[in-house]
This record gives structure tokens, sequence and C-alpha cells, in this order.
């Protein structure tokens, strides 16, 4: 065997070896992973809980699950948006106008944002109120359509679904762990105890 071989091995060798995608060079660019695998992992590192569902009826049971979990009643539950109201119909909510009394707030929302793992909301959902001011508890009711990449692709997106009137109150909810002390970098922001209830309808 020659000298060089012992001392560097075989080259088809390396060669063979350096093309897994485990050998990529520290400066090659990241792999860009799927927008619902980029959110999914972003929202569960900032506290959310997730539940993917495939029909209604598993949507329901979900939401019973996530009320008897934490001892919730439906009369503390408050839900703002007509259009909810209609698929929840059965749970019979008591707060419809205001949520002063209630513990949670249901709600849609405007879009899922993949980079920060972000649930993007406007006075289409929670009307003129602060998120100080809403429930510390929210669950939010989405379909994967919703899926963004970015904060600038949602709000392009609510601009040219309300060509007449652009909703107002845009904001994002990001911090899903409710702290007694919020560090600096959630400062400013409102922490929410966040499930989120995810309809496949692509």
């Amino acid at each position: 065997m020659s000298l060089f071989k012992k001392l560097f091995g075989s080259k088809q060798k390396k060669e063979a070896t350096a093309t897994g995608a485990d050998q990529r060079g520290k400066f090659m660019p990241e792999i860009k992973l799927p927008t619902d695998e980029k959110f999914t992992i972003n929202f569960k590192k900032n506290g959310g809980k997730f539940l993917y569902c495939d029909s209604l009826t598993e949507i329901h049971d979900c939401f019973k699950n996530i009320l008897s979990e934490n001892n919730w009643s439906t009369g503390s539950v408050c839900c703002l948006d007509p259009k909810l109201n209609e698929i929840f119909k059965d749970s019979k909510f008591s707060n419809t106008n205001n949520c002063n009394n209630a513990k949670i707030l249901l709600s849609p929302c405007e879009n899922l944002v993949a980079d920060n793992g972000a649930i993007l909301i406007s006075s289409n959902q929670i009307k003129e109120s602060k998120l100080n001011d809403l429930p510390d508890n929210f669950i939010i009711f989405a379909t994967t359509s919703q899926l963004v990449d970015t904060i600038g692709e949602g709000l392009r997106g609510i601009k040219n679904k309300n060509k007449n009137q652009i909703p107002t109150n845009i904001t994002t909810i990001k911090h899903f762990n409710i702290k007694e002390e919020n560090d600096f970098l959630t400062y400013g922001s409102s922490s929410k105890n966040l499930y989120l209830l995810l309809l496949e309808d692509l």
C-alpha cells in the first residue's frame, strides 16, 4: 500500500463520506425548514401548547379536554367572534360581548408566524382591547392555511383581505409562559397561557 494512502487515506473513500448532509461546512447556508415545522418548533420554544386536529369533531374534543384538564367551565369562556361562537354553539358561552369576568378567551387569529412562533391578531379578533385587559388564558383556533413565514407576510395578507377597512390594534402574542417577573427580553409584552387548536384545511 502507498505511503500516502496510509497517511491520508483513500481519496475516493473521503469523497464518499463527505457528501452526506451531516458533513455540511459551517459557511454553507442553513437548510430551510418547511413553514409548518418552523412554526411548531418556535411556538413550543415560546411555551405554547399545540393541538393538531383533522376535523371539527377533533377540535371540539380537544376543546373539552382543555377545559377539563384545567377545571374550567364554559361559563368562564369569553368568545368575541360571531363565527367562532357558531362553531362552538353547543358550548353556550355567556361572555360574547366583553371579557371582564372571563378566565379564558377563545379566539381566532389573523396568522401564525413561523419565524418567531407568534400569533398575529387584530381588532378583528379582540376589538379594541389591550392584551393586558384580556384573560391570562387563551385558546386560539386557527387553520393550517393561516401559516406564514414572517410578520411582514402576515401584515400584507391582512391588508389584502381588508382592502375597504384595515383593522386596527394589530399585535402579536409570542410569550406563552406566565411569569411573575418579566425579564428584560419580555419587558412590555403580555405573556399568556396559550393553547392552539390547529385545524388541517389544506
